[in-house]
C-alpha cells in the first residue's frame, strides 16, 4: 500500500483513532478534562455539549422519509423487539452467567449491561444496508425510530438494570433528560423544517460536528477514571471485553440470520436491512444518556468501555460482510450492481 492509500485508510477510520487518542490523552493529562478542571466538563459536558449532539441530530434526522417504509409493521417490530427486547435479555442472561465465575469484573459485566440496552444507530446500519443494496427505506425508518424510542426506553432499560450504580434520582435523570435531550431535539426538527431546502442543498458535516463534541465527552469521562486513584483497567480486562462484544456481535448476528431467513416472510432485501438494525449499538446517543442517568459514578468509564468497542466491532464486522451478503443478495435483485465495502468509522 503507497503513502497516500495509507493515509487514506487511516482519514477513513479517524473516529477510532480518535477515541484511542481522547482515552490516552486523559491518561497523560487527566486534570485539565476533570470536574473543576480547565474544561469544565460539568458545564460545557452537562448541557453545552450534550445539548448540541441532540440538537445535531434533530438538524439531520429525515423523519419525512420514515412514510416510504411504514407498511413493513411485520419488519419493523422484529428489529425494534430485537435490539431493545431481546438483546437486553440475552445480555441480562449473559452476566448472571458470568457473575458466577471470576472471568470479569462486575463493572465491565454492568457495561454489557449497558451496550444490551442502547437504541439503534442513526447512520451506520443505513450506510451499510445500502452498500450491500438492500432495503435502505426500512433501514432509515428503524435508524430514526430507534432512536426516537431509546429517547425513552433506554434511561428506563438503564436505570433497571444497571441502577444501582445510578447517584442521580430517577425524576432527575428525566429532568435532565428533558433539558438536554428532547428540547434540542425537537428543535432540531424544527429548524430543519424552516431550513429544509438550504440543509438539503449545502449538506452540512453534522457527523463529523458529533463525533468532535462525542470525542470530547470521551476525553473528560476517562480524565475522571484517570484522575482517581484506583481508576487503573487491567490490559486483561480490556482483552476479555474484546473477546466478549466480538462473540456476542457474531451470536446475535447468526440469531438474526437465521431466525429471518427460517420465518420464510421476509425478503432477502429486508434480511440485509434486518441484520444490521437489529444488531447495531448507538455510541453517538449512548454516550451522552449514560452521561447524564450515571453522573459522578466512579464507574463511568468501565460501563462505557464495551459500548465503545462494540462501535468499532460493529463498523469492521459489517464492512467484512457487506462483499459476501452483496453476493448472497444477487438472486434476489439480480439488477442491482456490487458495491464497494465502506471502511469509514462512523460514530452512530
Amino acid at each position: 500500500m503507497n503513502v497516500s492509500g495509507f493515509l487514506s485508510e487511516v482519514l477513513k477510520r479517524w473516529f477510532i483513532l480518535g477515541i484511542v487518542t481522547a482515552i490516552v490523552l486523559a491518561k497523560l493529562h487527566p486534570l485539565i478534562g476533570v470536574k473543576g478542571g480547565p474544561l469544565h466538563p460539568e458545564y460545557t459536558v452537562k448541557y453545552f455539549a450534550v445539548s448540541v449532539i441532540f440538537f445535531n441530530s434533530g438538524l439531520s434526522l429525515k423523519t419525512e422519509e420514515l412514510t416510504r417504509a411504514l407498511g413493513q409493521v411485520r419488519l419493523h417490530i422484529f428489529i425494534q423487539s430485537f435490539t431493545l427486547v431481546f438483546i437486553p435479555i440475552a445480555m441480562t442472561i449473559l452476566v448472571k452467567l458470568l457473575a458466577l465465575t471470576d472471568f470479569i469484573d462486575k463493572p465491565f459485566l454492568n457495561g454489557l449491561h449497558v451496550v444490551g440496552c442502547m437504541p439503534p444507530p442513526v447512520s451506520s446500519a443505513v450506510i451499510l444496508t445500502k452498500a450491500v443494496g438492500g432495503n435502505d427505506a426500512a433501514a432509515v425508518f428503524n435508524s430514526a425510530f430507534g432512536s426516537f424510542l431509546g429517547i425513552f426506553v433506554t434511561p428506563l432499560l438503564l436505570l433497571y438494570l444497571v441502577g444501582t450504580t445510578a447517584s442521580v434520582p430517577f425524576v432527575s435523570v428525566f429532568a435532565q433528560l428533558s433539558i438536554t435531550v428532547l428540547v434540542p431535539l425537537f428543535l432540531g426538527q424544527i429548524v430543519r423544517r424552516v431550513m429544509k431546502a438550504w440543509l438539503e442543498e449545502k449538506s452540512p458535516p453534522f457527523g463529523t460536528i458529533s463525533s468532535c463534541i462525542l470525542l470530547f465527552i470521551i476525553y473528560t469521562t476517562f480524565c475522571d477514571t484517570f484522575n482517581s486513584s484506583d481508576s487503573d483497567i487491567a490490559v486483561s480486562s480490556v482483552v476479555k471485553v474484546i473477546v466478549l462484544v466480538f462473540s456476542c456481535q457474531c451470536v446475535f448476528l447468526c440469531i438474526t440470520y437465521l431466525t429471518t431467513s427460517l420465518l420464510g416472510v421476509f425478503t432477502r432485501s429486508d434480511i440485509v436491512a434486518m441484520l444490521f438494525c437489529s444488531t447495531h449499538k448507538s455510541l453517538t446517543l449512548g454516550i451522552p444518556m449514560l452521561k447524564i442517568v450515571f453522573e459522578g459514578s466512579t464507574m463511568l468509564s468501565s460501563l462505557t468501555l464495551p459500548l465503545l468497542i462494540y462501535h468499532p466491532i460493529q463498523i469492521l464486522l459489517g464492512s467484512a460482510l457487506v462483499p459476501w451478503l452483496q453476493g448472497w443478495l444477487r438472486p434476489d435483485t439480480p439488477t442491482s450492481p456490487p458495491r464497494s465495502s465502506p471502511v469509514e468509522s462512523l460514530p452512530t
